[in-house]
């Protein structure tokens, strides 16, 4: 890289490429019989951005607008989750040598399905909202909400359209098809021919996947990250408790997961395939509003983050060294522009 010579009129020269530091610009100038040499540090000397806080009455509506049409997918995403629940499922042939395998006493639910939005969905934000009044940040409390609600909601799309899609029957179907417990078959297919009542047959045919395992990995699975990131749980310091407390709500979508096979309402494959739906969708979303937990700032929401990062890039640089010394001569010029292009302190 070469440089113009410093006797011709006054002119400022950047050669921040050329310096050893990436983080430091260099400037010179020349004023009368004087080379200032301006250094600007763009890491070290950076002032510190105060953002303050962001609370529901000072940024609420703000946020809200912003995304609003984000709360307008939620609502279209509830009034589809609804249709596929009032439509009827395939009903999959079930013979005579099928019944075998679904003989399975019928049981009540250890877990309600009024039970299941508590758990996935009212648990983690009381967490989220506890959190908010100790930090007053409205960007991490709306995200987090946000991205709670597009997990639970994705997935319960996902579930029930593919619940009426395979149209599996449950363990207890023969008591659901026969709940007098005669039997009755076609004399050709050998399929049943249920006799019970028609809504509970029709539920019967809902087995996979499991709508509980669903909703609760991906309600509990969702707290699990928020939990990682603002615990700092991989900040390498090793505490193993912060994993402990990041596991907490995996254990209890695990327990309401075994629960269904437990009330023989689910195969255990349906119970498997349904929590790995909910924990993959909650990450997903997850990581849509937040960086990873062992990322340096996993604890903020990528919204906050950026606005940070717009504050600091308005913030104009402030010299950090003036070096100021006679004008040297030409070849004595271009000797100290190389020595500090190859990287040599003066």
């Amino acid at each position: 890289m070469r440089f113009p010579s410093l006797h011709s009129s006054p002119r400022l020269l950047d050669i921040s490429a050329a310096s050893s530091c990436s983080q430091l610009s260099c400037f010179f100038e020349t004023v009368g019989d004087c080379l200032m040499i301006f250094i600007y540090d763009h890491q070290v000397k950076m002032p510190d951005i105060q953002m303050g806080p962001h609370t529901l009455r000072s940024h609420g509506t703000k946020v809200l607008r912003f995304h609003m049409q984000d709360w307008i997918i939620l609502i279209l995403l509830a009034i589809i989750d609804g249709c596929l629940n009032v439509i009827e499922p395939f009903h999959r042939f079930v013979g005579r040598d099928m019944m075998t395998d679904l003989r399975y006493p019928m049981k009540k639910n250890t877990v309600p399905f009024w039970a299941v939005p508590i758990l996935g969905i009212v648990l983690p934000f009381l967490i989220i909202l506890g959190i908010y009044f100790k930090r007053n940040n409205v960007l991490d409390l709306h995200n987090a909400v946000l991205g709670l609600l597009f997990s639970t909601f994705i997935t319960g799309v996902l579930t029930d359209a593919i619940k009426d899609a395979v149209g599996r029957p449950r363990p207890d179907f023969f008591w659901r098809c026969f709940p007098d417990g005669i039997p009755k078959y076609d004399n050709i297919t050998t399929g049943v021919v249920c006799h019970g009542v028609k809504s509970v047959i029709k539920e019967g045919h809902k087995s996979f996947p499991s709508g509980h395992s669903s909703w609760s990995f991906a309600g509990l699975g969702f707290l699990s990250w928020y939990l990682a990131g603002k615990l700092q749980a991989f900040d390498g310091r090793g505490h193993v408790a912060k994993l402990c407390i990041v596991f907490l709500p995996l254990l209890l979508a695990s327990l309401v997961a075994i629960s269904r096979v437990d009330d023989y309402w689910h195969h255990w494959q349906d119970v498997f395939a349904g929590g790995f739906l909910g924990l993959v969708v909650a990450s997903f979303c997850y990581l849509q509003f937040f960086p990873p937990p062992y990322d340096l700032d996993g604890w903020l929401p990528h919204a906050y983050l950026r606005e940070m990062s717009d504050s600091r890039n308005n913030v104009p640089l402030q010299p950090t060294a003036i070096f100021r010394q006679s004008r040297p001569s030409e070849v004595e010029t271009n000797t100290i522009l190389e020595s500090i292009e190859a990287g040599r302190r003066y």
